[in-house]
């Protein structure tokens, strides 16, 4: 702690020790420098943001894919597919693709989405409700924390 000094005599005396003059707070009033070596202070920022990085949960969004047409096996194996998915702490996006006159029968589409989320046996909660895109209906789930 040096005190209020000038800018011209804060640099003289970083300058004379072999050091760096870094503002650390410009806002402040007067503002906050500090007087140590850029290369270390430089070095400590960028190991302090590795460690949040590190620290961060980076959570995916898998994709299933389902059809209008699918049998019971079929869908109990996704459903437990995307249990495995949850239980790794990832979301799932359960996507159901009509195709040609399939997208005539829109509510037999939605029971069939309906079944796979009644499937699936870990607790979720539905981030995105089922709903209807172009020829896809989709839905986002994640595990209720």
């Amino acid at each position: 702690m040096l005190g209020v000094m000038t800018t011209s005599k804060a640099l003289e005396l970083a300058h004379s020790q072999g050091l760096d003059l870094i503002e650390v707070s410009p806002k402040a009033n007067p503002p906050v420098a500090k007087i140590l070596s850029f290369d270390k202070y430089r070095y400590h920022l960028e190991k302090a943001v590795a460690a949040q990085r590190k620290r961060q949960k980076k959570i995916d969004v898998k994709g299933i894919r389902l059809s209008i047409r699918i049998g019971v096996h079929d869908l109990e194996f996704k459903a437990r597919q995307a249990e495995k998915f949850l239980s790794h702490g990832d979301k799932v996006k359960a996507e159901l693709i009509l195709r040609g006159r399939e997208r005539a029968n829109i509510g037999f589409a939605f029971e069939v989405l309906k079944k796979f989320l009644g499937a699936v046996k870990l607790p979720y909660v539905i981030e995105q409700e089922p709903k209807r895109l172009g020829n896809m209906i989709t839905a986002v789930i994640g595990l209720k924390t």
